[in-house]
């Protein structure tokens, strides 16, 4: 798939050699309790949207400050040489979201092709105006780490969860997510969310000295019945 590297929203910060691995969990409704929840179906899910915030005593008046609505689009992913790209089609924005090894390993002449058991993620975001859904068009198996809401975020507060691709993730606002991360080589999945898509950063290598590392794995005891690249681990 073709990708300009000058589109991307943000340059990444490399250079670490040091990796948190995060807990690895099965997704279900019991274990995104406070993160969110899984979807059925996106047709008729509701996406939440914060009324903007008064700046003073007096208050945002009813029926107003959360009419920016929903934009919803194609959320593209894919690997390519060990680096994971994706576009968000709902918003306009392209990403380099991370790699399957240390960034300046890959493509270094001679060296080994890495298997891809992590994704070593730079950054992570949250949304204060509203939530987002992610839902796989064609069964495609993923994980995505997630923390509960809060500036004071570190690497340690991060649970990866695994999908199988049966049923759509949907987190609230300001919940704390990394990248989403497909065990096939392409993905594509529904993306829904708050047209106003406001954006607070964490950047792991540069407040942490680390990645985030996100297992590409099943948790152990899972059943996957979606995507062939899930299916075969």
């Amino acid at each position: 798939m073709e990708f300009d590297l000058s589109e991307i929203a943000y340059v990444p910060t490399t250079g670490v050699r040091r990796a948190h691995e995060t807990p690895l969990v099965v997704a279900s409704d019991e274990t995104l309790e406070g993160y969110g929840r899984l979807v059925d179906d996106p047709r008729t899910f509701a996406i939440e949207i914060v009324r903007w915030p008064a700046q003073g005593w007096r208050p945002i008046d009813e029926n107003s400050g959360n009419q920016g609505g929903i934009t919803e689009g194609l959320f593209e992913f894919w690997w390519e040489a060990g680096t994971l790209y994706a576009r968000n089609n709902a918003v306009g924005d392209s990403y380099l979201f991370g790699w399957s090894e240390w960034p300046e390993e890959l493509g270094r002449p001679g060296a080994q092709a890495a298997s891809r058991d992590r994704a070593l993620i730079w950054r992570a975001n949250y949304h204060p105006d509203g939530g987002q859904l992610f839902y796989p068009l064609h069964g495609e198996s993923f994980v995505v780490p997630l923390a509960l809401p809060g500036d004071d975020v570190t690497p340690e507060k991060f649970v990866t969860f695994w999908c199988d691709g049966t049923r759509g993730l949907y987190i609230h606002p300001s919940i704390w997510h990394g990248a989403v991360v497909p065990f096939d080589d392409h993905a594509e999945l529904l993306d829904r969310q708050s047209r106003v898509h406001a954006r607070v950063s964490v950047d792991f290598a540069k407040e942490f000295g680390c990645y985030l590392a996100a297992p590409l794995r099943q948790p152990i005891g899972a059943t996957c019945l979606a995507s062939a690249a899930c299916a075969s681990r």
